[in-house]
């Protein structure tokens, strides 16, 4: 299946049915309006075309107007798109943060509250004095900005007392770290225990491929989320953010003014992560965690800036990977730990068969360390770069509990002989177009392939497969660790874009977990439906792929 035969199928059938527009005025009262429809004095404006039950995506643009000051368009992007999303944002919210506190306790969510505003705190800060001069910490401001504009347009009220907002929907990466970062020394689990907090031993978020084509005919990046099933209430989104890098009447436009990024309800970053930039960037990531808990220590509420406003300042300010990873690597969190990959589409061309130094840089942060390299010359020998929860530098490695994980449980938490690995190694070199790379990225077929075995009963797992499905593993079964059992979890996507598609900053994309070797999922056939929020999600996930034109070039 080549690119131009699926490109043509897939745009017969959009439409731009049930759309809605929305737009923000700053009026002389020096209030903000939100209003139907596009205002001639539009601060903000914004378009949500609702396809949700069709292909498993809502698809929402919002554009700012540069003539306002930064700080204006950044409240006023958060407004709109609040306006326009707030009744997704409550049911994926009610789906994924809702009775936190209930559920992890009173304890620790209170520190979780307490860190994060002694944070901002400091964030804030550092913006009043550095913002007008340094174009990151005018970045940094601009997206506190965006997210109070998004709380102050949903307002949404929690339930239960104590529970948290908005806001926490924007920090659930980081979130997972913190409610270990946060227990006390003393009561910490040791990192071989099966499972704490919203973690689980060995649980993986994402799985991500670079492939060179022979001959270099074309450079595809592709990316599979990870996650639990409840999350699954998806936006696919463009922003175009008239942002200068400082503020001021002679302000230079930002690099990355321009980002399509997958994403859910609520949510300003993309999360999974999978990021398309004007810059001519492609960013993304696989978690590689930490287990090592002597590092927690390097985990504190000063000095440091959360990792999801980390990415989102790196999106829009570098213009190749060594400046990103540069940007991202400033005041370094400890939290939502990753190997990034960012991909500089404008270092290649068809055709190359030598590929041009800093065209794939990557980057690994745990807690108190940050490593980025250039390794363009590992993806010229190999003509791939898989990713897949494992750090690649033997010092991340070593640093954060590998090895004593390898130890204890064998090669599965290998970087080489990982399942995921060896199933990349094996398959990557049959690539040869579009459909063979979105076939391999949605691999699973666990019973069958010997790869997928592990020392369990049944003897195999579905997590042991390039897009995971878990809820397939048999809940009575047995299994050495808890990430290969039976549980709501699994691949949820799968997200791809090529040297043609970069430009236009559009990815093909496939809604839901997979079903190419496995049946469909369907909530009412799941076990864990009565114990699992799904508001607003279909029964069935089986969506055709889809390669999405917004309307606002």
């Amino acid at each position: 299946m080549k690119l131009l035969a699926l490109s043509v199928a897939l745009a017969a059938s959009l439409c731009t049915c049930d759309a809605s527009l929305a737009s923000v005025t700053y009026t002389e009262d020096h209030k903000f309006h939100v209003q139907d429809g596009v205002a001639e004095n539009w601060v903000a404006k914004a378009n949500l075309t609702r396809k949700y039950y069709e292909t498993g995506w809502d698809f929402l643009e919002v554009e700012t107007n540069g003539d306002y000051p930064d700080n204006d368009q950044a409240y006023a992007a958060g407004l709109v798109e609040a306006y326009l999303t707030k009744d997704l944002v409550v049911m994926h919210w009610n789906n994924t943060v809702s009775g936190y506190c209930q559920w992890q306790g009173q304890e620790m969510c209170d520190k979780l509250n307490d860190y994060v505003a002694t944070n901002e705190q400091w964030v804030n800060s550092m913006v009043e004095q550095n913002a007008a001069s340094d174009p990151y910490w005018h970045q940094v401001g601009l997206v506190y900005q965006q997210l109070n504009g998004l709380i102050d347009g949903v307002d949404l009220t929690p339930s239960i007392p104590g529970d948290p907002g908005v806001k926490w929907l924007n920090i659930a990466g980081d979130l997972e770290d913190l409610e270990v970062a946060l227990t006390t020394p003393a009561n910490r689990p040791k990192h071989l225990k099966a499972s704490w907090g919203s973690r689980t031993l060995g649980s993986g978020h994402c799985s991500a491929l670079i492939k060179v084509l022979p001959g270099g005919e074309d450079l595809y990046t592709a990316q599979v989320t990870w996650s639990s099933f409840q999350s699954m209430m998806r936006i696919q989104k463009r922003y175009v953010f008239n942002y200068g890098q400082t503020d001021g009447p002679d302000k230079v436009a930002i690099p990355g003014r321009v980002s399509t990024f997958s994403s859910y309800p609520g949510i300003l970053s993309s999360q999974d992560d999978f990021s398309i930039l004007s810059s001519g960037l492609v960013t993304q990531e696989t978690t590689i965690g930490n287990s090592n808990n002597d590092l927690w220590k390097f985990v504190q509420p000063e000095g440091q800036v959360l990792e999801w406003i980390r990415a989102v300042v790196a999106n829009n300010l570098a213009t190749s990977g060594e400046e990103w990873t540069d940007v991202f690597g400033r005041h370094n969190s400890g939290t939502y730990n990753n190997q990034w990959m960012v991909v500089d589409y404008k270092r290649f061309k068809s055709g190359d068969t030598a590929l041009r130094p800093g065209l794939l840089w990557i980057l690994e942060q745990i807690p108190g360390t940050v490593m980025a390299e250039d390794v363009t010359g590992v993806l010229q020998s190999q003509q791939y770069w898989p990713s897949y929860n494992s750090p690649y530098f033997p010092e991340i490695f070593n640093l954060s509990g590998n090895p004593e994980l390898v130890d204890e449980y064998g090669d599965w938490f290998s970087y080489d002989m990982t399942p995921r690995a060896r199933i990349f190694r094996r398959d990557q070199d049959g690539v040869t177009d579009v459909g063979s790379m979105m076939k391999l990225m949605r691999y699973n077929d666990y019973k069958n392939d010997p790869l997928s075995a592990c020392d369990c009963e049944p003897p195999y797992s579905g997590e042991n497969a390039i897009s995971a499905r878990c809820d397939l593993n048999p809940a009575n079964g047995t299994y050495p660790f808890s990430a290969l059992g039976h549980r709501d979890h699994g691949g949820t996507d799968m997200k791809l874009t090529t040297t043609k598609l970069v430009p236009v900053m559009e990815f093909i994309s496939i809604a839901g977990p997979t079903y190419d070797q496995q049946p469909p999922f369907q909530w009412s056939k799941a076990d864990f439906v009565d114990t699992t929020p799904h508001w607003g999600h279909p029964d069935l996930f089986q969506f055709d792929p889809i390669q999405w034109n917004f309307q606002w070039q």
